[in-house]
């Protein structure tokens, strides 16, 4: 049997914790991290509390001075110890609004609630390589709540259900200027003559915690890397393509609708990367 944590107190796997009432079920009004913990460490733990505390001053949440990475990290060790996951262990920790109507005033303190996996050892690249495609039907904004990762999560959910239902590994989100923005579950980049590319934060993705990870460690190599708006025409002009989140830190494209890549460059990539975790 499984726990988890909601609001300082363990709970089994199951039990339901909120009430209809609560603003993040009505109304996505939350939060949410996925980190990755590799025998008790949580990895890139600073991006991830500065993402999601700097979500929360956006979100405009009033934070209790004891609610800090330091308390979050501790329960978060906890929960883990009381599962048994010592290996390697996804991490899903969320912030939520409290009870009441859209319009109503409150206090605005927020909920929490904390959940660990046992993931599965993987020490190699993804050898059979991914295919994606484009979701057609849901264009991604570009403002103050697109680089978020927030619980109003409609057009990863409904890309995610396209890509299963075409029997692909994964979907690419365009925004409302037609460029591309992220994947379902990652941040996409490009290679392209030996430069890398990748969609700018101003192009709606999600500012994800292994795409800053990885753009700061190759600029320290001296890869050649640029943020910038892409095409769907540069992504088939590409020589490589791989995606990055935290769980799966490098995972290779094969694939976009009728254009093959191979992964000659990627593979470096992961292993320098997979050097470090």
């Amino acid at each position: 049997m499984s726990f988890f944590i909601c609001n300082d107190r363990f709970y089994k796997e199951g039990n339901p914790v909120i009430t209809p009432d609560n603003r993040g079920l009505k109304y996505g009004d939350g939060l949410f991290e996925t980190m990755k913990m590799i025998k008790g460490k949580l990895q890139l733990k600073e991006y991830h509390f500065e993402r999601l505390f700097n979500g929360m001053r956006i979100l405009g949440f009033n934070k209790p001075l004891t609610f800090t990475p330091a308390f979050l990290e501790k329960k978060i060790i906890a929960l883990a110890k009381k599962n048994t996951h010592s290996g390697i262990t996804r991490i899903r920790v969320m912030v939520l609004r409290g009870n009441r109507s859209v319009t109503e005033a409150g206090s605005d303190l927020p909920d929490y609630i904390i959940q660990t996996h046992a993931l599965t050892d993987s020490t190699s690249l993804n050898g059979k390589g991914f295919i994606i495609d484009v979701y057609p039907d849901v264009k991604k904004s570009c403002d103050i709540l697109s680089n978020l990762k927030t619980n109003n999560f409609l057009p990863y959910t409904l890309a995610a259900r396209y890509a299963e239902k075409n029997k692909l590994n994964d979907c690419i989100l365009l925004n409302s200027y037609d460029k591309i923005s992220d994947t379902t579950i990652a941040n996409i980049f490009i290679i392209k003559d030996k430069k890398i590319y990748t969609p700018s934060l101003d192009e709606g993705c999600i500012a994800g915690v292994m795409r800053r990870w990885i753009i700061e460690k190759l600029k320290t190599e001296g890869k050649d890397i640029v943020e910038k708006s892409l095409t769907i025409e540069d992504l088939k002009q590409a020589d490589e393509v791989f995606l990055t989140n935290s769980i799966d830190p490098v995972r290779w494209v094969r694939q976009f609708q009728n254009v093959r890549y191979n992964n000659t460059q990627v593979k470096n990539i992961y292993d320098e990367i997979m050097k470090t975790f």
